[in-house]
Protein backbone atom coordinates (compact mmCIF):
# COMPACT_ATOMS: atom_id res chain seq x y z
CA UNK A 1 0.00 0.00 0.00
CA UNK A 2 1.27 3.26 -0.67
CA UNK A 3 2.55 5.37 2.29
CA UNK A 4 0.52 9.19 1.05
CA UNK A 5 1.66 12.11 2.59
CA UNK A 6 -0.82 14.37 4.16
CA UNK A 7 -1.72 16.18 0.99
CA UNK A 8 -2.09 12.63 -0.82
CA UNK A 9 -4.56 11.80 1.99
CA UNK A 10 -6.91 14.76 2.14
CA UNK A 11 -6.01 15.51 -1.38
CA UNK A 12 -10.03 15.95 -1.80
CA UNK A 13 -10.51 17.57 1.31
CA UNK A 14 -7.94 20.19 0.52
CA UNK A 15 -8.82 20.76 -3.14
CA UNK A 16 -13.12 21.22 -1.15
CA UNK A 17 -12.04 23.58 1.14
CA UNK A 18 -10.46 25.74 -1.58
CA UNK A 19 -13.34 25.69 -3.96
CA UNK A 20 -15.52 26.81 -0.94
CA UNK A 21 -13.19 29.46 0.36
CA UNK A 22 -12.75 30.77 -3.53
CA UNK A 23 -16.76 30.87 -3.71
CA UNK A 24 -16.88 33.21 0.30
CA UNK A 25 -14.22 35.39 -1.00
CA UNK A 26 -16.06 36.09 -4.51
CA UNK A 27 -19.50 36.39 -2.64
CA UNK A 28 -17.84 38.70 0.26
CA UNK A 29 -15.48 40.50 -1.68
CA UNK A 30 -16.67 41.10 -5.50
CA UNK A 31 -14.55 44.05 -6.06
CA UNK A 32 -11.25 42.85 -5.20
CA UNK A 33 -11.98 39.89 -7.09
CA UNK A 34 -13.07 41.47 -10.32
CA UNK A 35 -9.79 43.73 -9.86
CA UNK A 36 -8.04 40.59 -9.81
CA UNK A 37 -10.20 39.37 -12.78
CA UNK A 38 -9.17 42.50 -14.52
CA UNK A 39 -5.29 42.28 -14.57
CA UNK A 40 -4.48 41.03 -18.24
CA UNK A 41 -1.24 40.46 -20.17
CA UNK A 42 -2.00 43.41 -22.79
CA UNK A 43 -5.54 44.88 -23.27
CA UNK A 44 -7.96 42.51 -24.20
CA UNK A 45 -5.86 39.78 -24.55
CA UNK A 46 -8.24 38.18 -21.24
CA UNK A 47 -5.01 35.78 -19.88
CA UNK A 48 -5.27 36.38 -16.40
CA UNK A 49 -1.93 37.59 -14.84
CA UNK A 50 -2.35 35.79 -11.46
CA UNK A 51 -4.31 32.73 -12.70
CA UNK A 52 -1.10 32.95 -15.22
CA UNK A 53 1.57 33.05 -12.74
CA UNK A 54 0.02 30.17 -10.77
CA UNK A 55 -0.23 28.13 -13.58
CA UNK A 56 3.32 28.74 -14.66
CA UNK A 57 4.20 27.80 -10.99
CA UNK A 58 2.39 24.39 -11.64
CA UNK A 59 3.45 23.48 -14.96
CA UNK A 60 6.98 24.12 -14.75
CA UNK A 61 8.27 21.90 -12.33
CA UNK A 62 6.17 19.16 -14.14
CA UNK A 63 8.33 19.86 -17.66
CA UNK A 64 11.19 19.76 -15.62
CA UNK A 65 11.07 16.50 -15.21
CA UNK A 66 10.28 15.18 -19.06
CA UNK A 67 12.50 13.08 -20.27
CA UNK A 68 11.61 13.63 -24.09
CA UNK A 69 15.43 11.20 -24.55
CA UNK A 70 12.93 8.56 -22.61
CA UNK A 71 10.27 8.85 -25.64
CA UNK A 72 12.69 6.68 -27.66
CA UNK A 73 12.71 3.96 -25.18
CA UNK A 74 8.88 3.85 -25.79
CA UNK A 75 9.37 1.64 -28.42
CA UNK A 76 10.07 -1.28 -26.69
CA UNK A 77 6.46 -1.25 -25.08
CA UNK A 78 4.62 0.67 -28.01
CA UNK A 79 1.01 -1.10 -27.13
CA UNK A 80 0.23 0.83 -24.34
CA UNK A 81 1.77 4.62 -25.98
CA UNK A 82 -0.46 3.98 -29.41
CA UNK A 83 -3.81 2.93 -27.27
CA UNK A 84 -3.32 5.69 -24.83
CA UNK A 85 -2.71 8.58 -28.18
CA UNK A 86 -5.61 7.38 -30.05
CA UNK A 87 -8.40 7.83 -26.91
CA UNK A 88 -6.63 10.71 -26.03
CA UNK A 89 -6.79 12.82 -29.36
CA UNK A 90 -9.06 10.54 -31.82
CA UNK A 91 -11.78 9.62 -29.16
CA UNK A 92 -11.78 11.71 -26.35
CA UNK A 93 -12.31 15.58 -28.07
CA UNK A 94 -14.98 14.03 -30.50
CA UNK A 95 -16.85 11.92 -28.32
CA UNK A 96 -16.98 15.06 -25.91
CA UNK A 97 -18.04 17.43 -28.92
CA UNK A 98 -20.82 14.32 -29.24
CA UNK A 99 -22.05 14.34 -25.16
CA UNK A 100 -21.87 18.25 -24.77
CA UNK A 101 -24.16 18.66 -28.66
CA UNK A 102 -26.64 15.70 -26.90
CA UNK A 103 -26.90 17.02 -23.57
CA UNK A 104 -26.34 20.82 -23.75
CA UNK A 105 -27.88 21.55 -27.10
CA UNK A 106 -30.92 19.11 -27.10
CA UNK A 107 -31.02 17.47 -23.89
CA UNK A 108 -30.63 20.23 -21.26
CA UNK A 109 -31.46 23.00 -24.16
CA UNK A 110 -35.36 24.16 -22.06
CA UNK A 111 -33.65 24.45 -19.12
CA UNK A 112 -30.22 26.73 -20.35
CA UNK A 113 -31.03 28.13 -23.34
CA UNK A 114 -29.33 28.85 -26.99
CA UNK A 115 -26.50 31.25 -25.78
CA UNK A 116 -25.68 29.09 -22.25
CA UNK A 117 -26.05 25.85 -24.33
CA UNK A 118 -23.68 26.79 -26.76
CA UNK A 119 -20.92 28.40 -24.60
CA UNK A 120 -20.94 24.90 -21.89
CA UNK A 121 -20.50 22.60 -25.33
CA UNK A 122 -17.34 25.08 -25.90
CA UNK A 123 -16.33 24.73 -22.50
CA UNK A 124 -16.31 21.00 -22.44
CA UNK A 125 -14.54 20.60 -25.73
CA UNK A 126 -11.76 22.61 -24.51
CA UNK A 127 -11.46 20.56 -21.42
CA UNK A 128 -11.54 17.47 -23.50
CA UNK A 129 -9.05 18.18 -25.55
CA UNK A 130 -6.25 18.91 -22.99
CA UNK A 131 -5.05 15.25 -21.63
CA UNK A 132 -3.84 15.61 -18.46
CA UNK A 133 -0.19 16.59 -17.62
CA UNK A 134 0.58 17.33 -13.60
CA UNK A 135 -1.86 15.86 -12.04
CA UNK A 136 -1.27 12.52 -13.93
CA UNK A 137 1.78 12.12 -12.15
CA UNK A 138 -0.41 11.61 -8.79
CA UNK A 139 -2.97 9.19 -9.98
CA UNK A 140 -0.16 7.23 -10.88
CA UNK A 141 1.68 6.44 -8.14
CA UNK A 142 -1.94 6.40 -6.17
CA UNK A 143 -2.81 3.21 -8.62
CA UNK A 144 0.72 1.85 -8.48
CA UNK A 145 1.24 2.84 -11.87
CA UNK A 146 5.43 2.49 -13.85
CA UNK A 147 6.42 5.81 -13.14
CA UNK A 148 8.66 6.20 -16.14
CA UNK A 149 6.42 5.06 -18.55
CA UNK A 150 3.56 7.52 -16.89
CA UNK A 151 6.33 10.19 -17.89
CA UNK A 152 6.31 8.68 -21.58
CA UNK A 153 3.09 9.34 -21.66
CA UNK A 154 3.07 12.62 -20.76
CA UNK A 155 5.61 13.84 -23.25
CA UNK A 156 4.69 12.48 -25.92
CA UNK A 157 0.87 14.31 -24.96
CA UNK A 158 2.59 17.40 -24.53
CA UNK A 159 4.48 16.73 -27.55
CA UNK A 160 1.41 16.43 -29.80
CA UNK A 161 -0.45 19.04 -27.86
CA UNK A 162 1.74 21.71 -29.30
CA UNK A 163 0.84 21.13 -32.94
CA UNK A 164 -3.51 19.55 -32.21
CA UNK A 165 -4.89 21.70 -29.22
CA UNK A 166 -5.26 24.77 -31.36
CA UNK A 167 -7.06 22.72 -34.52
CA UNK A 168 -8.85 20.42 -32.65
CA UNK A 169 -10.14 22.83 -30.30
CA UNK A 170 -11.83 25.31 -33.16
CA UNK A 171 -13.19 22.88 -35.52
CA UNK A 172 -15.01 20.88 -32.84
CA UNK A 173 -16.21 24.65 -31.16
CA UNK A 174 -17.16 25.93 -34.28
CA UNK A 175 -19.05 22.20 -35.27
CA UNK A 176 -20.48 21.11 -32.28
CA UNK A 177 -20.93 24.18 -30.46
CA UNK A 178 -21.65 27.16 -33.23
CA UNK A 179 -18.97 29.56 -31.96
CA UNK A 180 -16.39 31.28 -32.99
CA UNK A 181 -13.11 31.16 -32.03
CA UNK A 182 -10.24 33.82 -31.77
CA UNK A 183 -7.22 31.23 -33.35
CA UNK A 184 -4.74 34.19 -32.60
CA UNK A 185 -5.74 34.33 -28.51
CA UNK A 186 -6.03 30.13 -28.20
CA UNK A 187 -2.51 30.54 -30.29
CA UNK A 188 -1.60 32.59 -27.45
CA UNK A 189 -2.76 30.19 -24.56
CA UNK A 190 -1.33 27.60 -26.06
CA UNK A 191 2.40 29.37 -26.47
CA UNK A 192 2.07 30.90 -22.75
CA UNK A 193 0.98 27.95 -21.37
CA UNK A 194 2.71 25.03 -23.26
CA UNK A 195 4.98 26.09 -25.53
CA UNK A 196 7.08 27.97 -23.52
CA UNK A 197 7.04 26.09 -19.86
CA UNK A 198 7.84 22.85 -22.05
CA UNK A 199 10.94 24.70 -24.02
CA UNK A 200 12.24 26.38 -20.39
CA UNK A 201 11.64 23.17 -18.64
CA UNK A 202 13.70 21.23 -21.24
CA UNK A 203 16.60 23.69 -21.65
CA UNK A 204 16.67 23.78 -17.72
CA UNK A 205 16.96 20.28 -17.29
CA UNK A 206 19.31 19.84 -19.92
CA UNK A 207 21.78 22.65 -18.12
CA UNK A 208 21.35 21.62 -14.99
CA UNK A 209 21.85 17.78 -14.88
CA UNK A 210 24.80 18.30 -17.30
CA UNK A 211 25.88 21.19 -14.56
CA UNK A 212 25.29 19.51 -11.27
CA UNK A 213 24.85 16.11 -12.01
CA UNK A 214 21.21 13.78 -11.77
CA UNK A 215 21.34 13.54 -8.18
CA UNK A 216 21.37 16.74 -7.65
CA UNK A 217 18.85 17.66 -10.35
CA UNK A 218 16.63 14.68 -8.56
CA UNK A 219 16.78 17.04 -5.05
CA UNK A 220 16.39 20.18 -6.91
CA UNK A 221 12.93 19.22 -8.46
CA UNK A 222 11.80 17.34 -5.23
CA UNK A 223 11.93 21.07 -3.21
CA UNK A 224 9.40 22.30 -6.31
CA UNK A 225 6.75 19.58 -4.76
CA UNK A 226 5.35 22.13 -1.55
CA UNK A 227 4.99 24.95 -4.38
CA UNK A 228 3.22 23.44 -7.38
CA UNK A 229 1.18 21.66 -4.25
CA UNK A 230 0.39 25.59 -3.31
CA UNK A 231 0.08 26.79 -6.75
CA UNK A 232 -2.62 24.42 -7.69
CA UNK A 233 -4.76 25.08 -4.04
CA UNK A 234 -4.24 28.62 -4.93
CA UNK A 235 -5.22 28.49 -8.69
CA UNK A 236 -8.61 27.13 -7.25
CA UNK A 237 -9.60 29.53 -5.06
CA UNK A 238 -8.96 31.83 -7.64
CA UNK A 239 -11.03 30.17 -10.30
CA UNK A 240 -13.78 29.71 -8.10
CA UNK A 241 -13.63 33.09 -6.73
CA UNK A 242 -14.13 33.97 -10.37
CA UNK A 243 -16.62 32.03 -10.80
CA UNK A 244 -18.67 32.55 -7.81
CA UNK A 245 -21.36 34.14 -9.04
CA UNK A 246 -22.06 31.64 -11.88
CA UNK A 247 -21.69 29.03 -9.03
CA UNK A 248 -24.69 30.20 -6.39
CA UNK A 249 -26.52 31.76 -8.75
CA UNK A 250 -26.67 28.74 -11.42
CA UNK A 251 -26.22 25.95 -9.25
CA UNK A 252 -28.82 23.61 -11.22
CA UNK A 253 -26.48 24.78 -14.34
CA UNK A 254 -23.32 23.47 -12.61
CA UNK A 255 -25.67 19.99 -11.97
CA UNK A 256 -26.18 19.79 -15.52
CA UNK A 257 -22.17 20.65 -16.68
CA UNK A 258 -21.46 17.95 -14.46
CA UNK A 259 -23.41 14.90 -16.32
CA UNK A 260 -21.95 15.00 -20.00
CA UNK A 261 -18.15 15.37 -17.89
CA UNK A 262 -18.53 12.70 -15.70
CA UNK A 263 -20.16 9.87 -18.43
CA UNK A 264 -17.39 11.06 -20.53
CA UNK A 265 -14.49 10.57 -17.86
CA UNK A 266 -15.80 6.71 -17.09
CA UNK A 267 -15.96 6.12 -20.94
CA UNK A 268 -12.95 7.25 -21.96
CA UNK A 269 -11.38 5.60 -18.34
CA UNK A 270 -13.24 2.02 -19.47
CA UNK A 271 -12.40 2.54 -23.01
CA UNK A 272 -8.55 2.80 -22.78
CA UNK A 273 -9.03 0.13 -19.73
CA UNK A 274 -10.08 -1.73 -21.89
CA UNK A 275 -8.57 -1.80 -24.87
CA UNK A 276 -5.21 -1.89 -22.52
CA UNK A 277 -6.72 -5.33 -21.44
CA UNK A 278 -7.76 -6.87 -25.00
CA UNK A 279 -4.17 -6.43 -26.12
CA UNK A 280 -2.80 -7.67 -22.87
CA UNK A 281 -0.82 -4.54 -21.50
CA UNK A 282 0.68 -4.95 -18.00
CA UNK A 283 -1.20 -3.32 -15.40
CA UNK A 284 1.53 -0.84 -14.75
CA UNK A 285 1.23 0.74 -18.02
CA UNK A 286 -2.62 0.06 -18.35
CA UNK A 287 -3.62 1.84 -15.17
CA UNK A 288 -1.79 5.42 -15.89
CA UNK A 289 -3.16 4.90 -19.30
CA UNK A 290 -6.76 4.95 -18.48
CA UNK A 291 -6.40 7.64 -15.61
CA UNK A 292 -4.09 10.09 -18.36
CA UNK A 293 -7.61 9.18 -21.11
CA UNK A 294 -9.66 10.48 -18.35
CA UNK A 295 -8.48 13.31 -17.13
CA UNK A 296 -7.94 16.65 -18.17
CA UNK A 297 -5.19 19.61 -17.74
CA UNK A 298 -7.44 21.52 -16.77
CA UNK A 299 -5.17 24.72 -15.78
CA UNK A 300 -4.55 24.82 -19.43
CA UNK A 301 -8.14 24.46 -20.24
CA UNK A 302 -9.51 26.80 -18.22
CA UNK A 303 -6.91 29.35 -19.06
CA UNK A 304 -8.03 28.84 -22.49
CA UNK A 305 -12.01 29.19 -21.82
CA UNK A 306 -11.28 32.43 -19.97
CA UNK A 307 -8.62 33.99 -22.60
CA UNK A 308 -11.63 33.15 -25.41
CA UNK A 309 -14.73 34.30 -23.73
CA UNK A 310 -13.70 35.87 -20.82
CA UNK A 311 -13.90 34.84 -16.96
CA UNK A 312 -17.54 35.03 -15.84
CA UNK A 313 -18.34 32.94 -19.40
CA UNK A 314 -20.17 29.84 -19.51
CA UNK A 315 -17.69 27.67 -21.32
CA UNK A 316 -15.23 29.19 -18.28
CA UNK A 317 -17.73 27.84 -16.15
CA UNK A 318 -18.18 24.26 -17.80
CA UNK A 319 -14.21 24.33 -17.67
CA UNK A 320 -14.38 24.87 -13.88
CA UNK A 321 -16.93 22.09 -13.57
CA UNK A 322 -14.75 19.94 -14.66
CA UNK A 323 -12.28 20.66 -12.26
CA UNK A 324 -14.98 20.51 -9.40
CA UNK A 325 -15.83 16.77 -10.47
CA UNK A 326 -12.15 15.83 -11.35
CA UNK A 327 -10.37 15.22 -8.10
CA UNK A 328 -12.95 12.58 -6.62
CA UNK A 329 -14.19 11.22 -9.99
CA UNK A 330 -10.41 10.64 -10.44
CA UNK A 331 -9.78 9.09 -7.19
CA UNK A 332 -12.55 6.55 -7.87
CA UNK A 333 -11.16 5.53 -11.06
CA UNK A 334 -7.93 4.87 -9.58
CA UNK A 335 -9.92 2.90 -6.66
CA UNK A 336 -11.21 0.82 -10.25
CA UNK A 337 -7.90 -0.01 -11.07
CA UNK A 338 -6.38 -1.23 -8.30
CA UNK A 339 -9.47 -3.52 -7.22
CA UNK A 340 -8.81 -4.82 -10.85
CA UNK A 341 -4.91 -5.30 -11.34
CA UNK A 342 -5.07 -8.79 -10.82
CA UNK A 343 -6.93 -8.86 -14.76
CA UNK A 344 -3.50 -7.95 -15.75
CA UNK A 345 -0.09 -9.43 -16.18
CA UNK A 346 2.70 -7.65 -14.32
CA UNK A 347 5.47 -5.73 -15.84
CA UNK A 348 7.88 -9.22 -15.08
CA UNK A 349 4.88 -11.61 -16.52
CA UNK A 350 4.65 -9.00 -19.73
CA UNK A 351 8.45 -9.31 -19.71
CA UNK A 352 8.89 -13.30 -19.85
CA UNK A 353 5.92 -13.26 -22.55
CA UNK A 354 7.70 -11.36 -25.20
Amino acid sequence: MKQMNVFERYLSLWVALCMIAGVVLGRLLPDGVRAMQQMEFGTGSQINVPIAILIWLMIYPMMLKIDFGSIVRAGQRPKGLVITIIVNWLVKPFSMALFGWLFFQQLFLPLIGRELASQYTAGVIILAAAPCTAMVFVWSYLSDGDPAYTLVQVSVNDLIMLVAFAPIVTFLVAGAAGLAVPFRVLLYSVLIFVVIPLALGAISRAVLIRTRGHEWFGRFTARFAPVTIAALLATLLLIFAFQAENITTRWFHVVLIAIPILIQVYFNSSLTYGLMKLFRVEYEVAAPGALIGASNFFELAVATAIALYGPGSGAALATVVGVLVEVPVMLSVCSMCLATKHWFPSEGAAARAH
